[in-house]
């Protein structure tokens, strides 16, 4: 059965606005409330002066009222939902914000996660989102995954700002003289990996690996997680306002929206490869392909490429900077 609206049993005030605690582990306090016009009222109180902040971030998203407010000495964002007839919509967006507000750690940090995901609801909502599909759900996952474990070896704003997939670089990641290309497959899928263009396994950098996620959607998996969850997981290991918003920037790039669809499948990360991409690796690169010829896609099969296996902790030695 679905969940009764959080709004339901709040009555109606004369004056100002009636909440309740919304449960969980919120680094803020947040409510869900309604105001004298019987409107629905999601909450967030703040420590500290953000209006700055809030000037420079503030976004407006149809059909949603968004307003920094100070009241008896304490700053509250409060989300007003102007169309009753949006209100399920208003409700996904409000749950899917408290997850991401779960350990933010400061107030200024849980405004930038609440601001970066407006912004995101409003790309989708003004209709130049999209819905991804089960193949591009499975590649952001397996890109997220690397970025959790580069973030156990780079401060959070580098470790974001070297994701350039959302940037259409030729690369997912970036850093230093290394380039990372990332793949995922299906647990179901035979042994090969897409590459989607010439200039995938090609890079001016002097390392280039490539790293393959299978994906196992095992639901019942206390391991599992959907694309939802560990988009919340990045989310909390970051540890500063700048990187959130850089990183949400990037999943708007992407063309995501916290939608519930994305709380399935719930993916187990069954194996993990790592190539480095040198010598006569199999691969076709622009710089070899005749002139006139473009828009390359080609498969190649794993055991080709098992000569060039490396463990994995050569990538992030590179990271680290000591040698592979």
């Amino acid at each position: 059965m679905p969940e009764p609206s959080p709004w339901d049993d709040i009555g109606i005030p004369e004056a100002g606005y009636h909440v309740k605690l919304v449960p969980g582990t919120m680094a803020v306090p947040c409510y869900w409330g309604r105001d004298a016009s019987g409107a629905c009222l999601f909450i967030m109180e703040l420590e500290g002066d953000h209006a700055a902040e809030f000037r420079k971030n503030a976004v407006r998203v149809n059909g949603i009222g968004t307003d920094l407010r100070t009241e008896g000495g304490q700053q509250r964002l409060v989300l007003t939902l102007e169309k009753q007839v949006d209100r399920d919509l208003f409700e996904g967006l409000c749950r899917t914000l408290t997850g991401s507000l779960e350990n933010a750690g400061t107030s200024a940090v849980s405004l930038a996660i609440a601001l970066a995901h407006l912004k995101r609801w409003k790309t989708f909502m003004s209709g130049r989102g999209q819905h991804l599909s089960a193949e591009e759900v499975r590649g952001l996952f397996a890109e997220l995954v690397f970025l959790l474990e580069l973030l156990g070896h780079r401060p959070a704003a580098s470790a974001v700002d070297s994701w350039m997939g959302p940037e259409k670089s030729h690369q997912d990641f970036i850093f230093g003289n290394t380039s990372i290309e990332v793949k995922s497959l299906s647990g179901a899928e035979r042994n090969t990996v897409r590459i989607s263009s010439e200039d995938q396994l090609e890079s001016l950098n002097d390392m280039l690996y490539l790293r393959i996620y299978r994906l196992s959607d095992l639901p019942d998996s206390p391991a599992a997680r959907s694309l939802n969850q560990i988009i919340l997981e990045v989310q909390r290991a970051l540890d500063d306002a700048q990187a959130v918003e850089a990183f949400d920037r990037k999943l708007v790039a992407h063309s995501y929206a916290p939608l519930p669809e994305y709380d399935e499948p719930r993916f187990v990360v069954s194996e993990v490869r790592t190539y480095c991409v040198e010598g006569d690796f199999p691969r076709l690169v622009r710089s070899q392909i005749p002139a006139g010829v473009g828009r390359i896609g080609y498969d190649i099969r794993l055991e080709s490429i098992e000569p060039y296996s490396c463990s994995g902790d050569v990538v992030f030695g590179a990271v680290d900077g000591t040698d592979g």
